[in-house]
């Protein structure tokens, strides 16, 4: 190498010598300078490839330090060429950032040539080489390492011929990182150059493969990264990129440029550093399945449109993949890939955000994937984020496939396409839809849920069909609301539906606010196409026929539909639903599961002849399911009662609380169980002890039904089944056959027979450990003659390796599975084998070889397995068949079960209401009663250790509605919440935290507190207030339990006062409920201080004026607050002093509902009598239209309070 002008070097020719070390550095006695190697002759021979450049130092130390990197000053000392390189021109030299190791003989040999092995720059390099090239210039390898490397190379062929994708980029990276070493050079090493692994001798023989002398051998370059664009070498020595001028020998010249007719390669960036859009441009203008964008308003997310141009350009690989994700363009797609589920696009990129998944290549596309076992985890994981989960599996396995296209027509060859493992789309996933118990995070029902509206008569009428997947319970229901959509509200908060299909821009304002108020955030919300994917009734009719869910063997399949779909027929708005309902789990995968169960049910959100009807509004405000802090369930009555052990009994447990029952018979016949189970816990102790971990029946049967169930859980099943049979013929000896117990105990179905044929049918400890059912013998037949071929192949190999180690005489010889190669004979490496054995693989003291005739055996065996493998599947799904007919008996178990699991819970739970608590005391007198003694609130006895216990008295021998004033926090609310909450837990069968209780039945809960707004809607807290109010006023009847808090606080204090005195007036002489109705407005205590079905309560308080506190005492008692103290409570607040004394001032002057009562005050002590409104304009009513026009019940209130006065 020569140093020349201005530190550019160059590699120059040397003489050839005989005797040549190895060595990639030159010595400096042979470098010559540039100036000398012009003046001399040149010589033809050929120019090698230039070697690295290497930095100008005084030193022939190597070091990188700065100065290495900037423009040297001009120097003639040798250096040694390993040393840290330095660019070879000015116009490389603001480019190069990295050292580049030196080149040298050892390098060049195998036509390998190196670029920079920056980490950044890492790109797949191929050192693939013919066998005799290696073996002239590499020496020989020896025999195992040859062996592994064909082994190695025969397994990625054969594994899976399923992509043209090759292998991903980090696998490339790992096995060139292991020759990496053999190449490269130490930079800094001044010594001949020996390979770090093992030394190879250079072959003595010219390489047969040797470029020939006369040409140059080309250098090939590798673009590290894009925003490298540099000059690229050329061919020959760099000397040739410059002109010498012999005037200005110091100045170089750039020589021009020549067209290169070769190609530099361009390597392609990785997927995974580039957006899928740069990519596929019709990812960059996203549009759906019918060419809308995304701005446009039928855009459908679900879909996405690929151009028919782009498919052309697909592995048959790729097509496959995209074929599913343009059908599902918002889900999580789930690819099955061997052992592993790969996300690609756009699904990697969310993994990796979310999860941090490692984000790699699948040639052109970026791919991030999670072993097949941990499947579940993931998809609940993504699930949990609200997005859906597409599971794509492969139909067959490489085997088979093999087996497949060997067994197809072999006149045509198969298509490239063919030549991809089978996959198609399993199932999706999303959270309102899950049905394996595994993925299922809550023991609660999740609800998906179809609405269809209409306007009928001015109208709102709806029909709604809604799921519990996992168990297949459908319920249906129609009606037409009121104005306010009562029902509809009721239903939705009762249900909370997970996920929501509507009909695209088919459903009003009015009824979205009520689903986005009553639905948790957690909610997908389906918006589904009219007609195309919300089908009208005569097309779900159609496609109930057509798909057979329900087949008649006898007669019309009509008559094998279950009798509540057969009634809906007739009912157009339902049938829609139900339409919408079957089509969405259709694109889901589990509708035939489902269906065919014929799990169907009518829905009555309000149930007004049978159970206390507590409305949507109701259950919120009263915090029946969800405490009004949080969301949670903490605090709530729900989970005061919740002391079921079954997941099925808590689900029904549930429903009984959504509708407590209203018939006094059915209350006292409860109230008689839970007797019965606290005064002999025999019962409630065999029942704990024994089903305390059944699994949740409910749910897995409907899983046998669809027959995606595991072995294991199928055992576990009839393990349930078993231990219920057990427990209930325990609890026969305890039940006397009387009450709801004993009803329960007799009426369970005969599960003894129907187990009976299940106790030997299959090997249980195989189902248990490996997870496969192994029929008895004799059970299955294609099974057992299955088993008896791999028996057979079994023998056969085990009499060749009898026959082996004879004919080589040595009984050593065993058999040893590697990976995929199973069976292969090893060999004692002394022992010599016969020459058609092909050896397999090998370590220091043995050898592993097929034989022709054992390679046969092995594939048969294997065959024998994969048939095996496909008829143990089948044999599950004619066990899971065989236990499905047995349905309606495992369903009718498993609701008694969940029936005396509700009674215990209730019983547990009057239990633990300590002292003193009764069991209330229901009577039909004509007249309501509500009557409590010393009543706590239920929902506090774990959580307040000293509460203050009131008397509540409503109807009976008292007026029905007390009128309770008080301060601000003095527990108004809590006593009006305190009294319904006890009236549900009465009539749910349970005892109550008093002295005692008397009522009688409740058939309606209705209540209007706090101040919401709704913004959604353009509602006023007002109009919230009056659209609450006007529904009891409609709806309430003399059974009804009614409270209303602070009504008309949302307005000016004028027409605040004028609505709740009117209100007032209403429900306590026209309706005639009985409630509370709290207020601020102490007019309204002066106004009905005669009124004969109006009383005063109070919240006693003590009060201190000078300091300006407030001693709340929490004590309920008859006569008129004071006031309401609100100066008082703004001081406890800590508001400034100034504030507040401006504050009382204003009140003075201006406070005009405390001046009502002075006047009525006033009129009272000059002799005259103060005559209510309500009584005037009562009289005036019955004047204008006749006494009928008032009704009974108001003439006979208002004759009362005419005596009163």
């Amino acid at each position: 190498m020569v140093r020349g002008v201005e530190g550019n070097e160059m590699s120059t020719p040397r003489p050839s010598q005989k005797k040549q070390p190895p060595s990639g550095s030159q010595s400096a006695k042979n470098q010559k300078s540039i100036l000398g190697f012009f003046q001399k002759k040149s010589t033809n021979s050929p120019s090698p490839a230039p070697s690295q450049p290497t930095p100008a130092k005084q030193t022939p130390t190597s070091t990188l330090s700065k100065k290495s990197f900037s423009r040297p000053p001009p120097a003639l000392t040798p250096v040694p060429s390993s040393d840290a390189p330095e660019p070879s021109s000015p116009v490389r030299q603001n480019e190069e950032d990295t050292p580049i190791a030196g080149r040298n003989k050892e390098n060049e040999i195998a036509g390998v040539v190196l670029s920079s092995p920056s980490r950044k720059g890492r790109k797949a390099v191929n050192y693939a080489e013919s066998d005799d090239e290696e073996d002239d210039v590499l020496g020989p390898i020896a025999n195992n390492s040859r062996a592994r490397a064909t082994k190695r190379q025969r397994v990625s062929v054969d594994d899976d011929s399923d992509d043209e994708f090759g292998l991903d980029a980090a696998t490339q990276q790992a096995m060139i990182e292991d020759d990496m070493d053999d190449f490269i050079a130490p930079d800094d090493s001044e010594e001949d150059i020996v390979s770090k692994k093992r030394k190879r001798p250079m072959s003595s023989k010219p390489s047969t493969k040797a470029t020939p002398a006369s040409s140059p051998p080309q250098v090939q370059v590798y673009k590290e990264e894009e925003d490298e664009v540099g000059t690229a070498m050329t061919g020959t020595s760099t000397a040739q990129q410059w002109v010498y001028d012999p005037e200005n020998p110091m100045q170089p010249k750039p020589r021009p440029a020549t067209q290169d007719t070769k190609k530099k390669p361009k390597l392609k960036e990785r997927p995974s550093a580039s957006e899928p859009e740069k990519r596929y441009p019709w990812l960059a203008n996203m549009q759906d399945a019918d060419r809308n964008l995304p701005d446009h308003p039928d855009y459908d997310p679900r879909t996405l449109y690929i151009p028919p141009g782009a498919w052309n350009n697909f592995s048959p690989f790729e097509k496959q993949y995209w074929e599913i994700k343009c059908k599902f363009w918002d889900s999580i797609v789930f690819f099955k890939k061997g052992k592993f589920y790969e996300l690609y696009e756009k699904d990697a990129s969310v993994g990796h955000q979310l999860f941090d998944l490692k984000l790699t290549d699948r040639v052109n596309m970026r791919m991030v994937g999670v072993p097949e076992a941990s499947l579940d985890m993931w998809a609940s994981q993504f699930v949990a984020k609200g997005y859906k989960v597409a599971r794509v599996d492969q139909m067959e396995s490489a085997l088979a496939k093999e087996m497949r296209e060997r067994g197809g027509d072999k006149k045509s060859a198969p298509k490239k396409a063919d030549k991809v493992i089978r996959r198609e789309l399993a199932s999706v996933l999303t959270s309102g839809t899950l049905v394996d118990t595994g993925m299922l995070q809550n023991e609660m029902s999740t609800y998906c849920m179809a609405v269809k509206e209409i306007d009928r008569d001015n109208l709102p009428a709806f029909g709604v069909a809604f799921v519990d997947t996992a168990t297949a319970q459908f319920q249906l229901c129609e009606f037409t609301d009121d104005a306010d959509m009562t029902k509809f509200e009721t239903l939705i908060a009762q249900m909370r539906p997970g996920e929501l299909l509507i009909e695209k821009s088919c459903i009003s304002a009015k009824a979205l606010r009520i689903l986005k108020n009553n639905t948790p955030p957690t909610t997908l919300w389906n918006s589904l196409k009219p007609t195309k994917e919300f089908w009208p009734a005569d097309i779900t009719v159609r496609e109930i026929e057509v798909n057979n869910y329900f087949e008649s063997l006898t007669e019309d399949n009509i008559e094998a539909w279950p009798p509540v779909l057969r009634e809906a027929r007739e009912q157009e708005l339902v049938m829609s639903a139900f339409g919408a309902l079957l089509q969405y789990l259709r694109t889901l995968k589990i509708e035939r599961d489902l269906v065919t169960l014929g799990n169907f049910q009518w829905y009555d959100p309000i149930r007004k002849a049978t159970s206390l009807v507590l409305d949507g509004q109701s259950l919120i405000n009263l915090e029946i399911f969800a405490n009004n802090f949080n969301g949670s369930g903490e605090g709530t009555l729900f989970t005061m009662l919740n002391r079921c052990i079954t997941p099925f009994g808590k689900r029904l447990l549930r429903q009984w609380v959504c509708h407590p029952l209203a018939d006094a018979q059915k209350i006292n016949a409860r109230l008689d169980a839970v007797d019965a189970l606290n005064a002999d816990s025999t019962i409630m102790d065999s029942f704990s002890s024994s089903l305390s971990k059944l699994p949740d029946l409910e749910r897995l049967i409907s899983r046998v039904h669809a027959g995606r169930c595991k072995a294991q859980d199928f055992l576990k099943v009839l393990e349930g089944f078993e231990q219920i049979e057990y427990t209930v013929s325990l609890l026969k000896q305890f039940g006397d056959g009387e009450g709801v117990i004993g009803q329960l105990i007799a009426s369970m179905p005969d599960l003894a027979g129907a187990l009976e044929q299940w106790k030997t049918a299959f090997d249980r400890d195989l189902a248990k450990s490996e997870g496969i059912l192994v029929p008895a013998p004799g059970v299955e037949e294609d099974y057992d003659e299955s088993q008896k071929a791999i028996d057979e192949c079994l023998a056969d190999l085990e009499t060749l390796l009898k026959k082996v180690r004879k004919d080589l005489g040595n009984n050593s010889i065993c058999y040893r599975d590697n990976g995929k190669e199973i069976y292969q004979l090893e060999v004692p490496k002394k022992t010599k084998v016969p020459n058609t054995w092909d050896q397999m693989s090998a370590t220091a003291k043995v050898t592993r070889y097929y034989s022709p005739e054992l390679r046969k055996l092995v594939r048969a065996l294997q065959e024998a397995t994969e048939t095996h493998s496909q008829i143990t599947k089948e044999v599950a799904t004619r066990f899971y068949a065989k236990f499905d007919e047995d349905y309606a008996t495992w369903l009718a178990a498993v609701k008694i079960i969940a029936q005396l699991d509700c009674l215990i819970s209730l019983a547990k739970a009057s239990a633990s209401l300590g002292e003193p608590s009764c069991r209330p005391v229901f009577t039909e007198d004509k007249r309501s009663v509500v009557e409590f003694e010393e009543l706590r609130h239920p929902c506090m006895l774990n959580t307040v250790d000293d509460f203050i216990p009131n008397d509540i008295r409503l109807g009976g021998d008292s007026p029905n509605i007390s009128l309770l004033t008080g301060a601000n926090a003095a527990g108004k609310s809590t006593i009006l919440r305190m009294t319904c909450i006890a009236v549900i837990l009465a009539q749910v069968g349970c005892y109550l935290p008093c002295t005692s209780a008397k009522l009688t039945p409740v058939d309606r809960i209705m209540s209007r507190l706090g101040a919401n707004d709704n913004i959604f809607a353009a509602q006023s807290t007002f109009f919230v207030e009056l659209s609450e109010t006007q529904k009891i006023l409609s709806e309430a009847t003399p059974r009804s339990l009614v409270i209303l808090d602070e009504l008309g606080r949302g307005t000016s204090s004028y027409d605040g006062v004028a609505v709740a005195q009117a209100v007032l007036h209403d429900i306590s002489t026209r309706v005639g409920c009985v409630g509370f109705f709290a207020t601020h407005y102490r007019s309204l205590a002066k106004e009905f201080e005669t009124h004969p079905e109006v009383v005063n309560k109070r919240m006693r308080i003590h009060v201190d004026g000078d300091s300006k506190s407030i001693t709340f005492l929490y004590k309920l008692e008859e006569g008129v607050a004071e006031g309401s103290f609100g100066m008082h409570c703004a001081a406890m607040c800590g508001i400034p002093n100034k504030v507040i004394e401006n504050a009382e001032k204003a009140a003075r002057e201006w406070e005009h509902t405390s001046r009502l009562g002075e006047r009525m005050e006033v009129k009272k002590e000059e002799g005259g009598v103060y005559v209510p409104l309500g009584v005037q304009s009562d009289v005036a009513w019955a004047l204008r239209e006749g006494l009928e026009g008032v009704g009974d019940r108001t003439l006979d209130v208002l004759l009362e309070a005419i005596a009163s006065l």
